[in-house]
């Protein structure tokens, strides 16, 4: 197989970096994008002459269309867009401040459309490609306590549906990856939480909290095994527009889908009939 470009957003940790090593033990090139000085030089170490660090904050604009293009002159092409950078929040929808979510959206959906637009045209003029958007399990089903984050994934994959009917005449592929939980930093350093936490809640998102808090560094999900299965869908042949990784992510995927069925069931004979009868 020739040799592919990926371009990955937020390679400093989680998924984005085992991806990203193991992206250049196959010998494709990895531009990786990383939001501290110190952290290119390190990256550049993984793989040298195949990894290769950009500084680079998603949600700033004009630092997305210089570091793009500057990747697209180096490289020639992009082949493989990761977009991965992001980070939680955790807090009741009467406990989070109108600001977290419009910050969340910024970096999870604002960042990654962004960087999308940027790559869109260059995989459009090259006859090819395939986005990876790295979204979770909770950009399918909500929780309580995590309405924020949700609201952001929730954006990503409706965005992202549209975008993969809008690409496929252009061989561009979309596929996005809804990881349950995962042994990454998302526990811990990826997650805000809201300062404000309400008695009214405790059972509700307060639990969540303590869950997420309780399991951070005992996930069972394994980063190196989702990478190696992300790697698997960008060599196939179809690959899926929707990817639940772990057991506990396609167990949330099947609840919901047969909670909305139940809905439909419940409600089709009343909510069906409402078209004009003249």
């Amino acid at each position: 197989m020739a040799e592919r470009v990926w371009f990955i957003t937020g390679v400093s940790s989680g998924f984005g970096r085992k991806l990203a090593e193991e992206v250049a033990k196959l010998g494709d090139k990895v531009i990786g994008t990383v939001r501290q000085v110190r952290q290119l030089e390190e990256f550049n170490a993984i793989s040298p002459g195949n990894t290769f660090a950009y500084l680079m904050d998603v949600t700033n604009a004009e630092g997305v269309k210089a570091t793009t293009e500057a990747a697209c002159k180096l490289m020639g092409r992009i082949d493989v867009l990761v977009n991965n950078a992001g980070f939680g929040y955790v807090g009741a929808v009467e406990e989070a401040p109108v600001a977290a979510y419009r910050d969340n959206m910024e970096t999870n959906f604002f960042g990654a459309l962004q960087v999308t637009q940027r790559l869109l045209p260059y995989m459009r003029e090259q006859g090819g490609g395939h986005i990876i958007q790295m979204s979770s399990i909770a950009g399918f089903r909500s929780s309580p306590g995590f309405s924020v984050y949700n609201a952001s994934k929730f954006a990503l994959e409706g965005m992202s549906e549209a975008l993969a009917m809008e690409v496929a005449p252009f061989n561009i592929k979309v596929t996005i990856v809804e990881p349950g939980p995962f042994r990454t930093n998302f526990g811990g350093s990826s997650i805000k939480h809201a300062t404000v936490e309400m008695e009214a809640y405790a059972g509700t998102a307060g639990a969540f909290k303590r869950r997420m808090s309780a399991q951070n560094g005992e996930q069972e999900g394994d980063p190196l095994k989702a990478a190696r299965v992300i790697i698997d869908v960008v060599n196939a042949d179809n690959p899926p527009l929707r990817l639940p990784l772990g057991q506990y992510a396609i167990d949330a995927v099947r609840a919901k889908l047969e909670q909305v069925a139940q809905d439909l069931r419940a409600w089709e004979a009343k909510a069906g009939p409402t078209s004009f009868t003249d």
